[in-house]
């Protein structure tokens, strides 16, 4: 027992009393209804707003995707085993976030920014919101320097710009990967950050494009976002926002930064299936009535930004798949419609050995 005349031994307690919390701290609890198949009906939780962090029992993530009067839709982050109905949940009064910084080149994350390479954690300067706003017109510059893709058919009959959107469209097994990967491995000696998103991909696919770019581009100015098909829906939806967040630290830098989501048409998928799993009334095709904002929203935020705000861009390159070569299908016309042109791929083409299979006649790019 410390003699209590001692001085050491009474400025350490009064240190120790000054950083305790004397006060009560209340905490707002809720309780989890329902869950099934990735999502969670809460209640008791008023004050949650929409996207923000909840925290269920055993340290389990998710967020809020719709509120309603009495209960929230929440989309389950991690694995659902550990939740059940009648267990707790709180909300953390943040937005989903994702760690940013140099210290992510190089490596294999998920949507939220923890290692799937190793078990080392990733250095980040900074954690910031998957969701931000886009651009405002006036922030943005012209584009006036291309993308050297490496594939002459593209460079020289649709050349892409930095901060453009170029759609990749095409039946299954047509090459959307190969030209989006040829693309990554091209910028090894410029000046570009990469970032690939994987959304819905088989493990495989996934490390055998790693694999391609360690072997012959440059992955130390590489990041790979992966929310695998065995990923979490709730994962899967995130991961196209927290790419783009990730190469939007570089470009708000003056760098510039280039990323490929491969692909979207799962991330529509996931994006019907979540809305239904909450009782969103569906639409054409049963997706939601916002699929088409929840695309236009993540892809208006590649950009060419003023010298004012740097002279960084972002360039996007999204793929989607077509089902017999179908273009008039509900999101590949949305895609088309949002992004500045698209490269159409032709499975007849690609089994004649034509490769890439470009369809010049249906391809374009916008010059803006």
């Amino acid at each position: 027992m410390p003699d209590p005349a001692d001085d050491a031994w009474l400025a350490r307690s009064r240190v120790a009393l000054a950083r305790a919390r004397l006060a009560p701290h209340a905490e707002t609890v809720g309780r989890v209804e329902h869950v099934a198949d990735g999502i969670a009906m809460v209640s008791g939780l008023p004050d949650v707003r929409l996207n923000e962090l909840l925290r269920f029992e055993g340290d389990r993530l998710g967020f809020a995707l719709t509120l309603d009067a009495d209960t929230i839709g929440a989309v389950l982050l991690d694995d659902s085993d550990a939740i059940a109905a009648g267990s707790r949940v709180a909300g953390t009064g943040q937005v989903v976030e994702v760690p940013v910084g140099p210290g992510l080149l190089g490596r294999v994350v998920d949507p939220l920014g923890r290692p799937l390479d190793r078990d080392e954690a990733v250095i980040s300067v900074a954690q910031m919101p998957v969701e931000r706003p886009a651009p405002a017109i006036i922030d943005r510059d012209l584009v006036a320097q291309p993308v050297a893709t490496g594939i002459l058919l593209i460079d020289a009959l649709f050349a892409i710009g930095r901060g453009q959107r170029e759609l990749i469209i095409g039946d299954r097994a047509s090459g959307k990967t190969s030209i989006a990967l040829d693309t990554i491995v091209n910028q090894k000696d410029s000046d570009m950050i990469c970032v690939y998103v994987a959304v819905g991909q088989r493990a495989t696919a996934v490390q055998r494009v790693i694999d391609a770019v360690r072997q012959h581009g440059a992955p130390e100015r590489c990041v790979f976002v992966v929310a695998s098909a065995a990923a979490s829906p709730g994962l899967q939806w995130i991961a196209p926002f927290a790419g783009f967040t990730i190469a939007e630290y570089f470009r708000d830098r003056g760098q510039h930064a280039l990323i490929v989501i491969d692909d979207l048409t799962k991330h529509a998928a996931t994006h019907r299936e979540l809305a239904l799993l909450t009782r969103e009334p569906p639409g054409r095709e049963a997706y939601p009535g916002d699929i088409f904002y929840l695309h236009a929203r993540l892809l208006e935020r590649a950009a060419k930004l003023s010298n004012e705000l740097g002279g960084g861009s972002l360039t996007a390159l999204p793929v989607a798949e077509t089902d017999a070569g179908n273009l008039s299908a509900y999101i590949p016309t949305n895609l088309i419609s949002i992004t500045d042109g698209q490269i159409v791929l032709d499975s007849g083409l690609f089994a004649a050995n034509q490769r890439p299979a470009v369809d010049v006649g249906l391809s374009a790019i916008l010059f803006t």
